[in-house]
């Protein structure tokens, strides 16, 4: 039984996360100790690696509630799991694709920058007119991290 400031040593994942993920039940609560502290089974320490892989993956959290559900029962087909993989893969396909597009019109309103002045800045100009861009990155193009 390890203490939650040595689990989060253990694991790379902070100590407030791993609190979110109990709360949201992602980790089962941990047994206490008289004095309240967390104490957590190398079970648990397993569960908290798995999640911390599956998000540097970018699995969304949903996903990833899935998948532990499916660990939690080996012998079952893992064809649920590798249709969540899938989606996965095609959202990171999707993001790079906008990536590219997003690197290409950077790269088209750099080269058309005549380095003078603001007034005449193609960077201003492009960013001030959607219209000038070859690609269309609007709202559903800005991909945040998830």
């Amino acid at each position: 039984m390890i203490a939650i400031g040595k689990l989060a040593k253990a694991t790379g994942v902070k100590v407030p996360t791993i609190r979110y993920y109990e709360q949201i039940g992602l980790l089962p609560p941990p047994e206490r100790t008289a004095g309240n502290q967390r104490l957590y089974t190398p079970k648990a320490q397993e569960r908290l690696a798995f999640i911390r892989h599956a998000r540097d993956l970018g699995f969304p959290l949903e996903a990833i509630r899935e998948l532990l559900s499916l660990s939690d029962h080996p012998g079952q087909p893992c064809t649920a799991a590798d249709q969540i993989a899938r989606r996965q893969l095609a959202a990171v396909e999707a993001r790079i694709a906008r990536l590219g597009a997003l690197r290409d019109e950077l790269q088209r309103m750099l080269a058309h920058c005549a380095c003078g002045i603001i007034a005449d800045c193609r960077v201003i100009e492009v960013l001030g007119n959607h219209a000038l861009c070859a690609h269309d990155h609007g709202a559903g193009g800005q991909g945040h991290p998830a």
